[in-house]
């Protein structure tokens, strides 16, 4: 018989309490899964954006509602409940509270990593230059290709990203749907690296927009948070077709 790993929430990995919220976390391998419980009245932009700064939780969360209901809130203002046995996928960019009078509890098994390491974990703080891509009207595009031609041609434009964050020295933090999260050592290998990346866009008829920032970032495992972080994001987020933005530390 295969090796059976067998853990228990009632015996959990780890116990975290924070204002207005507790998780049970158990580690299987590279999966890690939490229950957490949010009290009435908790939210991420009242309890966690002091610790961790920012406008908007950049965290993927995937997970289940077992109890309670969990509200969202994007920067469009649009809203979306959660309530038991509903299955969630929240994109990074969110504020979560909880709705009503009792207690969210919710099973997670993506984004705990990131969402606890960054409130609780061993981190570093390090002086890092910030790249961040993204395709202009994107939306737009997809409609217009279609699901499987627009696959493909994401496909194939973040595959010459990466090539490029290779040949200039950057490492890839995380893909943010259809561009880049990179750190690199100085602001110049950055704004090279960010031209180059341009350029392959172009050539396959793609418009980027990209933003550089230098600051100190707060390292968690594989990816790096902060206010540095949301500042590049904003910076990039005023960015037109083929501009490049850098702030005035980079």
């Amino acid at each position: 018989m295969a090796d059976v790993v067998r853990k228990s929430f009632r015996a959990p990995d780890e116990v975290v309490e924070l204002p207005k919220l507790t998780a049970r976390i158990v580690e299987l391998g590279e999966l890690t899964l939490s229950i957490e419980t949010v009290e009435p009245g908790w939210s991420w932009s009242e309890h966690v954006r002091p610790r961790v700064g920012g406008d908007w939780c950049q965290v993927r969360h995937v997970g289940m509602i077992l109890s309670g209901t969990l509200g969202v809130r994007f920067p469009d203002g649009s809203t979306a409940e959660f309530g038991p046995e509903d299955v969630y996928d929240i994109p990074p960019g969110h504020d979560g509270y909880t709705v009503g009078d009792e207690p969210c509890v919710q099973l997670s098994w993506a984004g705990n990593r990131p969402f606890f390491a960054g409130l609780i974990g061993a981190r570093s703080r390090v002086l890092a230059t910030i790249l961040f891509t993204d395709l202009v009207d994107s939306t737009a595009l997809a409609v217009r290709l279609g699901d499987t031609r627009w696959r493909e041609l994401l496909s194939t434009h973040l595959v010459r990203a990466r090539a490029e964050l290779e040949r200039y020295g950057g490492r890839e933090v995380k893909a943010t749907g259809d561009g880049l999260l990179a750190t690199f050592d100085s602001p110049g290998q950055a704004l090279r690296c960010a031209a180059a990346i341009r350029a392959v866009a172009n050539r396959d008829g793609l418009h980027l927009r990209a933003g550089v920032h230098v600051g100190e970032v707060e390292v968690v495992g594989a990816d790096v948070v902060g206010v540095t972080v949301h500042a590049t994001q904003r910076i990039m987020a005023a960015a037109g077709a083929d501009e490049i933005l850098v702030s005035d530390l980079a």
